[in-house]
């Protein structure tokens, strides 16, 4: 393997390593978001 292939592939890799870390802290963060509107809407109802 040729250095230049293992820039260009950790370059990738990175860039879907942060894509994969972005999308997975902001479902989280939006999965606490809607279960905290969810239970309002429950205790709003009772």
């Amino acid at each position: 393997m040729s250095n230049e292939f293992e820039k260009v592939k950790d370059n990738r890799n990175d860039f879907i390593d942060s894509a994969v870390a972005f999308v997975v802290a902001t479902g989280f963060f939006l999965t606490v978001f809607l279960i905290f509107t969810v239970f309002g809407v429950i205790k709003d109802f009772q």
